[in-house]
């Protein structure tokens, strides 16, 4: 416990899933936050949860797409806590799905822009600040389909989150000599509420767990606590990974 004291970290996409999961983690490991999503009501439910276990943290409610809103977040944890140690970059979209010859220019590109260009823009800010306090961690929520396991029909979702892997090794190299660890964290299927729209009949689910070495989908809990070993002094010499945690799908698809 208490592998966080004394940091202060930022997690988007916190109103559900594997955000709301792992900011809970964070909270109960000693971090303060700064908890970002669209959903005003359940992140102010996030805060009053993690305030009722004695943690600490704030909600900011708006578009990871918007730039404004990412300094924003910066700033919040500058101005409430006085530093940025972490951050956990996880919101995302499954977008516009399909075969690819009838994806539109327009879902391509808004698939792109919550995924990828969201994810660079909350980078740029959040390693600013965090070379002014000597260092940090940087994760982003990449996926097994944005390593070697695609399937059909997700051709945006796929590049989406393969070039999250890219960025997050472009980025531990150039930001590393800065003390800033940039890591990716690739779930397998994951038992949330967008996992559960798209596989809502017993057959749709039991193919899915069946894709899993394990034969079993991932909870949120077991994301989140990778993602606070690659954001602890744990993974101090950890840096460029794509990490995956996937229950073997990779490796039974391949």
């Amino acid at each position: 416990m208490n592998r966080l004291n004394g940091k202060v970290a930022i997690v988007t996409g916190a109103s559900s899933g594997i955000g709301r999961a792992t900011a809970t983690l964070f909270a109960a490991e000693g971090a303060r936050l700064v908890v970002g999503a669209r959903r005003r009501a359940e992140l102010d439910s996030l805060v009053g949860e993690i305030a009722a276990a004695g943690g600490e943290a704030v909600a900011i409610a708006g578009d990871v797409r918007s730039e404004a809103f990412q300094q924003a977040l910066v700033a919040a944890a500058v101005d409430r806590y006085g530093r940025l140690d972490i951050a956990f970059n996880n919101a995302g979209t499954l977008g516009e799905l399909g075969p690819s010859t009838e994806v539109s220019e327009a879902g391509f590109s808004e698939t792109v822009a919550v995924n990828l260009t969201a994810s660079f823009l909350a980078a740029k800010h959040q390693i600013a600040q965090m070379e002014k306090n000597g260092g940090g961690s940087v994760i982003f929520t990449s996926t097994f389909v944005g390593y070697s396991a695609a399937f059909p029909g997700v051709a945006a979702y796929a590049a989406s989150k393969s070039g999250l892997i890219g960025l997050t090794q472009a980025l531990a190299a150039e930001f590393g000599p800065r003390n800033v660890r940039v890591n990716a964290v690739l779930p397998g299927a994951v038992d949330t509420g967008m996992y559960r729209d798209m596989n809502d009949t017993a057959d749709k689910q039991a193919f899915v767990t069946g894709l899993h070495a394990l034969k079993r989908v991932g909870t949120p809990d077991e994301i989140a606590r990778s993602v606070l070993y690659l954001a602890s002094d744990d993974a101090s010499f950890v840096t460029g990974t794509a990490s995956l945690v996937d229950g073997g799908l990779s490796v039974t698809r391949t």
